[in-house]
This record gives structure tokens, C-alpha cells and sequence, in this order.
């Protein structure tokens, strides 16, 4: 090789590493006002349940005191929560959804 040669290296692609997004769960809190036929309503309109996983969720939160309704990103569990509880409002229901981070 000369003193003109030019030694090429080939150049290395870096790929970021993309990090999944944190995973938030919407956690359906029991009350005693509201009627269980009612929760399961609003789980099969907003959630998209079947009837049956519907009522384990409602008889789960109604024993437990809270039960994990979803587990998704972030602000498709906040807009989820807000639809539940506004639709409750609307009918004089005091039904709660809170969401808070996966661990």
C-alpha cells in the first residue's frame, strides 16, 4: 500500500434500542352503592367484556374490595377510567376506577 491508499472501514449501523412502553393497570374499586348489574354494564360498554368475565371481575372487586380490570399503556388506561366513571356519573352512580403504573 502507498501513502495515497485510503483504508476503508465499513460502517457500523446502530440500531436504537427502542424501550416498550410502562404498562398501566385499571384497578375497578367496590362500593356499596352501586348495582353489580350496573358494573357489569359498564365492563362489557367500556372494557369490551363478555357477560361471564364481566361478573368474575365485579364478584372479584366486590369480595376483594378492588380487582385489576386492564393492564395497558398509559393513555388508553386513563381515557378507559374516565369513560367509566363519567358513564357512571351520568347515571347517579358513584362507581370508581383509579390506574396506576404496572411493577
Amino acid at each position: 500500500m502507498s501513502d495515497n491508499d485510503v483504508a476503508l472501514k465499513p460502517k457500523t449501523k446502530v440500531k436504537p434500542k427502542l424501550d416498550r412502553p410502562k404498562l398501566y393497570k385499571v384497578i375497578l374499586v367496590n362500593d356499596d352503592y352501586t348495582p353489580r348489574e350496573f358494573v357489569i354494564v359498564i365492563l362489557k360498554v367500556v372494557f369490551r367484556m363478555s357477560e361471564e368475565t364481566g361478573y368474575r371481575v365485579m364478584i372479584t372487586a366486590h369480595k376483594l374490595g378492588s380487582c385489576v380490570v386492564i393492564v395497558c399503556a398509559r393513555d388508553i388506561a386513563e381515557t378507559k377510567a374516565k369513560e367509566g366513571i363519567d358513564l357512571a356519573k351520568e347515571m347517579g352512580f358513584p362507581l370508581m376506577f383509579t390506574t396506576e403504573p404496572e411493577e
